[in-house]
């Protein structure tokens, strides 16, 4: 709003710099008003009488406005933006009640925490009571005497005494006298406080010594002494120590984040924190965020997350924090330069272990997501395992083991599915799911890989049975053509989850004779079983193309991934380019155990740290679940006595070799020979059949080798040449027949 006075003030000085200058004042409103109609395309306009528009007649130079005039705007207008209802529309919304409070294990885990919490810091305080007493009766001296000086003070207005000792050395008269009437009044009005508690307070204490009870006379008494003594006690030795002690941790702020992204060496970065750059932004404030801090971070342009990600050491050393407390993320929703720095108290390997929420009680449901583990935050991680498969990598010692055994754990609290377990290092890792495993062996040798081929080539055969079945249901039964829980509890449909679970499966995948079969029915087992309530789980220590078939790692769904050396084994178990994305394994150190990436769980990559379940909890956890399947009546196989269905009498091959290799045709090619036993027995030798021929061929070689038949080149003439394929003598299969029953007779 414009005030008189200063539109005058404002004219008087136009006129006296015009009067000055003898130039002409510009009204700048017309001036404005000009220059907007000259810009509208739609004015008219008369040419100018000079041939040259950049020259003046009076010889003046002016400015050339025709290249402005046909100047195109690059830039529009700024827009208005989106309105109020658009930004709230827009807006994410706060929950309400925190997730943690939703969740009853979290729920439960936090009130028992707290529990602990209270219980420790009231017996510590319990156990030092007497101390504690000790120390407030021998200072309390000192508190009464504290308090009888402050006393005194209070009357004499002792407070005071600075600003009248101030006034009289300025001499000055009045303000003394007026602080000194002060001074009168107050110690006038103090003095008869304190003469009236002098009479009262005697007095009530012999009243309270003559009819008050035994126990309100120490109890007076007590409450006096510990006002004395806490008021006697030095300022720097207080009376009651601490139960526990924190640790405390510098509060995150933009500068720290400023100077920590500046330490990276990262050309960009150093532009926009330069004098004159625009620096880092931060679009949302820096707030706690569990037992951590969070900031949302804008990287400056040209700047991604991968590129933090691959400093991420550099980047704990500009924090000045742990290694382990330093978890830098991309937001997907969001722009390829926003980041989520998530900075932990302690380091995630030194936080407590979380004990797995069904440890003590409570069943699970292939068909509902699973415990799994934690994120850096402590928040509780799923898994979902029904209609997917899981891989698990890691180097030797990383905690790969135990994160498949948390998985079969949930697996064998569901009384509805079936464990087909198998450990190939032979250590006895998964002995307790013995206790409720339909199938199991451990072993590092041929007998134990070959059991471990028949058990896969059972749930293969199993596929077929399971599709026929579902094809079989009407539509209101089955309308999306896969099994559900109700379908599941049905046991007439033999529908029930079926767990297959192989750790160490590099050696299967790598054995010379079973790798190849191997390999080709999970592969089936992975791209079918997953709307058939079949569940492939995976563990491998050597995840390369050799011991990890590409077709496997390529279709599993959820994938969790332990330290690894290097990029290939990182993409092998996490998937292609997840190294390049800054999704990297490799990052974790020896220290880390049992925390790696999880891909799949959710709709980005997530670092969990798996629970960890030693054998003694296991077999609890096992013997619960066994219980609970004998009440429902769902133990099964070798669990119950029984003996597997995937074991067979003898291996038929060289049987059905000579079933359909003629008794004429002395030398038979290899992949002829395989496409004919696929005729035989599909459920067995399909796999094989649907090989290149080369495979085919070096399928039949390994199968053979065990019982001695050598293969080679043979040839045929076909259309006048000669054809040289890879086959086998019959005669060759006649005599290994032979001798493995004579070597039967003989055991």
């Amino acid at each position: 709003m414009n005030h008189p006075d200063d539109n005058e003030l404002f004219n008087r000085l136009e006129a006296e710099m015009a009067a000055d200058s003898g130039a002409e004042i510009v009204d700048l409103n017309k001036a404005r008003s000009a220059r907007g109609e000259s810009a509208d395309p739609g004015a008219d306009s008369e040419p100018t009488e000079s041939a040259d528009p950049g020259v003046d007649r009076s010889g003046d130079s002016v400015d050339d406005d025709s290249d402005d005039r046909s100047a195109v705007m690059v830039d529009g207008p700024a827009p208005a933006g989106p309105g109020l209802m658009d930004r709230l529309r827009s807006g994410q919304r706060r929950q309400v009640i925190p997730a943690w409070a939703k969740s009853k294990p979290e729920f439960v885990n936090a009130i028992g925490w707290l529990g602990g919490y209270a219980g420790h810091t009231l017996a510590f305080h319990a156990v030092r009571l007497p101390w504690y007493s000790a120390r407030l009766a021998f200072q309390a001296p000192a508190g009464v005497a504290k308090f009888v000086g402050g006393a005194l003070r209070w009357v004499a207005d002792a407070e005071g005494e600075p600003l009248r000792q101030v006034a009289a050395r300025r001499e000055n008269v009045e303000e003394y006298l007026k602080l000194s009437r002060q001074r009168d009044n107050r110690v006038k009005l103090r003095g008869i406080v304190m003469l009236l508690g002098l009479i009262v307070g005697p007095v009530l204490a012999i009243v309270l010594f003559v009819l008050a009870p035994a126990w309100l006379e120490v109890l007076a008494l007590a409450l006096l002494t510990a006002g004395f003594g806490f008021l006697g006690a030095p300022s720097d030795k207080p009376v009651i120590s601490r139960a526990v002690v924190t640790t405390e941790v510098e509060r995150l702020t933009s500068g720290i984040v400023e100077r920590a992204l500046g330490s990276l060496g990262i050309a960009e970065i150093n532009k926009a924190l330069a004098k004159g750059g625009e620096g880092i932004k931060f679009p949302a404030p820096i707030t706690r965020d569990g037992p951590g801090w969070r900031a949302d971070v804008d990287l400056p342009y040209g700047v991604t997350v991968p590129d933090i990600l691959d400093r991420r050491e550099k980047l704990a050393s500009g924090l000045r924090r742990p290694l382990g407390c330093v978890w830098p993320e991309p937001v997907p929703e969001e722009h390829a330069g926003r980041m989520m720095l998530w900075v932990g108290d302690r380091p995630l390997n030194k936080v407590p272990k979380p004990a797995w929420p069904l440890a003590k009680t409570g069943t699970a449901s292939l068909f509902k997501p699973l415990p799994f583990g934690t994120d850096q935050r402590g928040r509780n991680v799923d898994i979902n395992l029904m209609y997917d498969n899981m891989l698990i990598g890691a180097m030797p010692g990383m905690g790969k083991t135990f994160s498949l055994r948390t998985a079969l754990l949930a697996a064998a609290l569901d009384v509805l599915a079936e464990l087909l377990v198998w450990e190939l290092k032979g250590t006895g890792d998964l002995d307790p799911c013995k206790r409720v495993a339909a199938d199991y062996g451990s072993g590092a040798d041929d007998d134990t890989a070959a059991a471990t081929l028949d058990s896969i080539r059972y749930v293969y055969k199993d596929l077929e049975r399971r599709a026929k079945v579902i094809a079989s249901l009407p539509k209101d039964k089955c309308p999306e053509n896969k099994v559900t829980p109700e379908l599941a509890a049905n046991r007439s449909l033999g529908l029930h989850p079926l767990v297959l679970a192989i750790d160490e499966c590099q050696e299967l995948f790598s054995h010379e004779k079973y790798g190849k079969e191997a390999g080709t029915l999970c592969t089936g087992i992975i791209k079918r079983g997953r709307a058939l309530g079949v569940i492939l789980l995976l563990a491998t220590q050597r995840p390369d193309k050799d011991s990890l078939p590409t077709a496997i790692s390529a279709n599993v769904g959820t994938r969790f991934c332990l330290r690894v050396m290097g990029q290939i084994e990182n993409d092998m178990i996490l998937g292609t380019s997840m190294y390049k994305n800054g999704i990297r394994a490799t990052s974790f150190t020896r220290s880390d155990k049992g925390i790696g990436y999880l891909v799949g769980a959710a709709d980005e990559p997530q670092i969990v740290r798996g629970y960890y379940m030693d054998n003694t909890e296991a077999e609890a956890i096992c013997e619960r679940a066994r219980k609970a399947r004998i009440d429902a009546g769902t133990l099964r196989g070798i669990a119950a006595g029984q003996t597997p269905e995937r074991r067979e009498a003898a291996d038929p091959l060289l049987e059905d070799i000579l079933a359909v290799v003629p008794a004429d045709e002395a030398k038979p090619w290899n992949d002829v020979t395989v496409d004919r036993l696929a005729e035989l027995r599909p459920e067995r030798y399909g796999p094989w059949a649907e090989q290149e021929p080369a495979d085919k061929a070096r399928q039949l070689t390994a199968a053979l080798k065990p019982y001695g038949v050598a293969t080679g080149q043979v040839g045929r003439r076909i259309n006048g040449k000669t054809v040289n394929r890879t086959g086998f003598e019959r005669a060759h299969i006649v005599t290994a027949i032979a001798e493995r029953d004579r070597n039967r007779d003989a055991g």
